[in-house]
């Protein structure tokens, strides 16, 4: 299976079929915090049906396809957390922007977009995250709950969120890539 893990900051987490937890089947998660504290991420692949432009109409138009709210997951709804592809040339200030991996971090959506959004290559905005207690995530992966893969800086913007849990697998080295055939329901294979 996967190989053991350090920090998840930056990697993503990818559902395994054991994982058994409703909220989480077969998501991806990008991890934005993983500490002696806790762990805290972004589920990818959950668009939800509310458009951008609706709580937000001054980001409307610079956000990733398709223009929706995702659920980032089932922690702190009313919350809201935007991730941001910055320009290789930006320079964005520590309060407006904060770097997780490479030219993917965590953008402050008070900032003012029409002053920001050239420095930006795309933006996309959850409604809450995925959230563990001390240990918890690491107990999770030691059992079998999560793989823990590299990232690509373009999966957090994918246009096509549906298909992002399997095109992750696919790509991962056998046995792997095995997973992304799993079906949805075994009593249907």
């Amino acid at each position: 299976m996967a190989a053991p893990v350090g920090s998840t900051k930056g990697r993503l987490l990818v559902a395994t079929p054991m994982l058994g937890d409703p909220n989480f089947e077969r998501t991806v998660i990008f991890m934005l915090e993983d500490n002696e504290e806790g762990a805290l991420g972004l589920v990818l692949n959950r668009p939800s049906p509310l458009e951008v432009r609706e709580p937000l109409p001054d980001w409307a138009g610079h956000v990733a396809a398709p223009p929706v709210v995702f659920v980032g997951g089932p922690v702190s709804r009313n919350s809201v957390i935007a991730l941001a592809a910055r320009l290789t040339s930006a320079t964005l200030p520590a309060d407006v922007w904060t770097g997780i991996d490479g030219a993917v971090g965590v953008l402050d959506l008070t900032s003012d977009a029409d002053l920001v959004a050239g420095e930006l290559a795309t933006v996309r905005v959850f409604a809450g995250y995925a959230g563990w207690g001390e240990a918890q995530l690491r107990s999770e992966i030691d059992q079998g709950a999560w793989f823990v893969v590299d990232a690509l800086p373009t999966d957090p913007f994918t246009e096509d969120p549906e298909r992002l849990w399997r095109d992750v697998l696919r790509r991962q080295p056998m046995p792997l890539r095995q997973f992304a055939n799993y079906p949805t329901d075994l009593s249907a294979n």
